[in-house]
């Protein structure tokens, strides 16, 4: 690659570093805002929700405007939007605040993330070298979360505020260097192809519910979980009844006869599930029974991070020799042993004991993450792109919502207050979410074991044409 595509790459990949230490950040921070501002469980419950919600139900949207207005154009602006309300954020004196300030961060993240990822799927040819910059940019990903652990440790021990006002400074350089370094360009040709209003309604309208009813689950009646969900279900039959009879839709409904991209989206989500509703009990586990502080508790999870490195290293030669398809299979079934490993926590454990499971856990990301990655957008046309992006994003945010909604589940309903070992025996039974999701994933995967590609796409149009990467912005 040249020089100006790898500082293109790289601003890429910041800005995912941005999105992955930013939530990071926030998790590790929690306990200190809501002692700061005063915050019941549920206010602070939503501080969290806010940002699924917005990232979540936005993103399939975010992926077609890249598509439609230009994907520099969609990324800068978005990228301030970010900055901006990420500062609000610092500021907050009230959860309302900061609840309406992480709303708008996802919107801007699911405007924003789409639009880098379809920048590099268009940029860099499809094969050996978009490979590369894939691997690269999901290792950079998974970077960021395991930074934003230590880091947003750190910064809460010296004010939350910093959570906030990190992520500004770091935009601001990324800001700078996108500006600088991918190139402007005509704005697409939307001949023919008017803004699909009705159907962007109805699906956002369809993942709002849908999102904020399973992350709703575990603390609202059964009842209203399932009335927001039909719901949801009725909103995206209408979406699906719209793109019918558009006659410039926003996602054609002939992509999903594109069986890798299908499959890559079923793993995804499943894979998401597991992954951050194992997080999740584990940070409880050494938290609430183990008493660990915040600040251990993300060094304990950092090896998780070593995904960051073999991303970019190990998992493109293995793509080379084994393929795609065979690569994800392997990590999917290397999260369920970490996922099994687990299982039979005990209150006493050293971390000697737990290690097995978080290294194991990283290698499962790294093999898993960037080649479906890959699956989800090869062979797709140049101007679905940004859709395909922001198809795979959705299902990663909602399997994330998904798999916390779950365990959270779980975890309450099998945990008995008055048994001296009832948070371990709630933790334990929760633990089998993960692992249950991981082994579906899976099997998903295996129908991809068929060919080295992983399937057949079908794109639309005409066959995709690689373009340079100064020209990918468009």
């Amino acid at each position: 690659m040249s020089g100006r595509a790898w500082g293109v790459l790289l601003v890429l990949c910041g800005a995912i570093f941005l999105e992955g230490i930013d939530v990071a950040m926030l998790n590790v921070a929690l306990p200190s805002i809501r002692e700061d501002l005063g915050l019941s469980t549920g206010t602070l419950q939503w501080v969290m929700s806010a940002y699924v919600l917005g990232y979540g139900g936005f993103m399939l949207l975010g992926g077609r405007a890249a598509d439609l207005f230009g994907r520099r154009r969609m990324f800068v602006f978005w990228l301030v939007v970010f900055l901006l309300f990420s500062g609000l954020g610092g500021f907050a004196t009230e959860g309302w605040m900061l609840i309406v300030a992480r709303f708008v961060t996802g919107v801007a993240a699911a405007f924003m993330t789409p639009a880098g990822l379809s920048i590099i799927t268009t940029g860099f040819e499809e094969g050996p070298q978009r490979n590369k910059a894939l691997l690269f940019y999901s290792g950079t990903a998974a970077g960021g979360f395991s930074v934003g652990l230590v880091v947003g440790g750190l910064l809460a021990a010296v004010d939350w505020r910093w959570v906030f006002f990190a992520p500004v400074v770091l935009s601001l350089v990324i800001l700078i260097a996108a500006v600088a370094l991918i190139p402007r360009s005509p704005r697409p040709d939307r001949t023919g192809q008017s803004v699909d209003l009705a159907g962007a309604l109805s699906v956002t309208a369809a993942i709002l519910l849908l999102v904020f009813g399973v992350e709703r689950a575990s603390h609202v009646p059964a009842v209203w979980t399932v009335g927001t969900i039909a719901a949801s279900l009725a909103l995206f039959l209408v979406f699906a009844a719209v793109e019918r009879r558009s006659a410039s839709p926003l996602v054609r409904l002939g992509i999903f006869r594109s069986d890798s991209l299908v499959r890559a989206n079923l793993a995804g989500l499943l894979f998401a599930a597991g992954f951050f509703g194992f997080q999740f009990i584990a940070v409880l586990y050494l938290q609430e029974l183990r008493g660990w502080s915040t600040l251990q508790t993300s060094f304990a999870l950092i090896v998780i991070g070593v995904d960051a490195i073999l991303s970019p290293t190990l998992t493109p030669r293995l793509v080379a020799r084994f393929g795609n398809a065979r690569v994800i299979f392997g990590g999917l079934l290397l999260a369920s042993l970490a996922y099994a490993l687990f299982l039979p926590v005990g209150a006493d454990w050293t971390y000697l004991a737990m290690f097995p499971s978080l290294i194991i856990l990283g290698l499962a990301f790294s093999l898993a993450y960037g080649p479906l990655t890959i699956v989800a957008t090869e062979g797709i046309a140049e101007e679905e792109q940004g859709v395909a992006g922001g198809l795979l994003y959705t299902s990663f945010q909602f399997g994330a919502a998904l798999g916390l909604s779950a365990v959270t589940a779980v975890n309450i309903a099998a945990t008995d207050p008055a048994s001296p070992t009832g948070l371990l025996d709630g933790y334990r039974a929760a633990l089998v979410v993960p692992l249950a999701a991981a082994l579906v994933a899976a099997a998903v995967s295996a129908f991809g074991l068929r060919s080295r590609r992983g399937g057949t796409p079908v794109a639309s149009g005409a066959p995709e044409t690689s373009v340079p990467a100064e020209t990918a912005a468009r």
